[in-house]
């Protein structure tokens, strides 16, 4: 979450095209991913969260998995808390950590 919406992407991309000269004909094209705004991670700004899984991890309900990843809540947190918006209207950081752990499983990924 950001002040200017609700799930601003921290990653960009730089799309460079090269045109065939006097046609005007696209020649090739190459794609630069990048992260943006490093600092987030450890400073937020004002009235904005940091990243999505920060927030779900600590919503965790399992109980033996937070006692085993030593999981406080976000309150608690000082990633979390930092921006001083711990949650967003219409978000349920507990479901949506069950949803990434679904997709997870279904990509493959296993807990070893």
């Amino acid at each position: 979450k950001t002040v200017r919406n609700d799930n601003s992407s921290r990653f960009g991309k730089f799309i460079k095209v090269k045109f065939e000269n006097g046609t005007g004909a696209i020649h090739s094209a190459s794609i630069c991913n990048y992260l943006l705004e490093k600092t987030r991670v450890v400073g937020p700004n004002a009235d904005e969260r940091n990243y999505h899984i920060f927030y779900q991890l600590c919503a965790v309900s399992d109980a033996a998995l937070k006692e085993d990843l030593a999981l406080p809540a976000a309150a608690d947190n000082a990633i979390t808390k930092a921006g001083g918006t711990l949650t967003v209207e219409g978000v349920d950081d507990a479901v949506d950590l069950k949803e990434t752990q679904e997709s997870m499983v279904r990509l493959g990924f296993t807990s070893s």
